[in-house]
């Protein structure tokens, strides 16, 4: 699959992701220089282990008969050091839906395990960038 990002210039640094049939804004704060006419790319960053989390739990659940019904995940970002390499982001797991104290438990465990943890935390990622 490939993400295209392509400049918008009615704004000074907005720019348009494309993904699959998706469009996303993505552009940089007031302090930066944007116009904040969307996420910066480190909130998409934040927003993807929210996401798998909230999705993982979702289809776990459905598949294994859990009455969930409504899943909400907030992550808090703490970026004070990561120029030092330390990233931290602290999520948490909102669950409503007649559920047992081990079902929650149960839940809390997929969630911790989703793909976009695992690949933020347990594997290596390669970048190469190259002139087009």
């Amino acid at each position: 699959m490939t993400i295209k990002v392509i400049r918008d210039q009615s704004l000074p640094m907005r720019h348009i992701a494309h993904v699959r049939n998706h469009l996303i804004s993505v552009d940089g704060t007031v302090a930066e220089g944007g116009n904040d006419a969307g996420p910066a790319p480190h909130d998409l960053y934040d927003a993807a282990i929210s996401a798998c989390k909230a999705l993982t739990v979702v289809w776990y659940a459905k598949r294994k008969g859990i009455p969930v019904e409504d899943v909400q995940v907030s992550t808090e970002r703490d970026d004070s050091e990561e120029r030092k390499g330390v990233y931290r982001l602290a999520t948490t797991l909102h669950l409503t839906g007649d559920l047992t104290e081990a079902q929650r438990e149960e839940l809390l465990s997929v969630a911790q395990k989703c793909p976009v943890h695992k690949l933020m935390t347990s594997v290596t990622t390669e970048v190469s960038t190259v002139l087009g």
